[in-house]
């Protein structure tokens, strides 16, 4: 049976913090969701969010194909929020994220897995 799929947003957090919840809810596996695994915040590009993670005792991947699509960020990014949800929602129909929604769900099957975006309210 899989176990929770667990969600953190980094939005206002130090990568300190994150690591510290991260331990503390016993995640093994990190999967980044983010469309483009960069971050101007310290410490959450993907390899310096890799290497942090690594440690911590924590394993890291990314699945691309779950992050929001470029049009959706674009929405966001003009001031239409309300377009991004609809982009996303026929994005995760795609055969190349439910391919990637099936290997998190596989994944939470063996570890406790956690996703990570940049939004405080994932």
């Amino acid at each position: 049976m899989p176990s929770d799929l667990l969600t953190i947003g980094y939005e206002g957090c130090t990568i300190d913090g994150v690591l510290t919840t991260l331990r503390e809810a016993r995640v093994g596996l990190l999967i980044d969701v983010r469309a483009v695994a960069a971050s101007r915040k310290p410490g959450f590009s993907k390899r310096q969010l890799a290497a942090g993670l690594d440690q911590a005792g924590i394993g890291y991947l990314h699945l691309q194909r779950l992050g929001t699509p470029k049009s959706g960020r674009d929405a966001v990014r003009s001031g239409h929020p309300e377009r991004m949800v609809p982009i996303f929602r026929a994005h995760m129909e795609t055969p190349e994220a439910q391919w990637a929604l099936t290997e998190a769900k596989a994944l939470a099957v063996e570890k406790r897995c956690c996703l990570l975006c940049f939004e405080r309210d994932h």
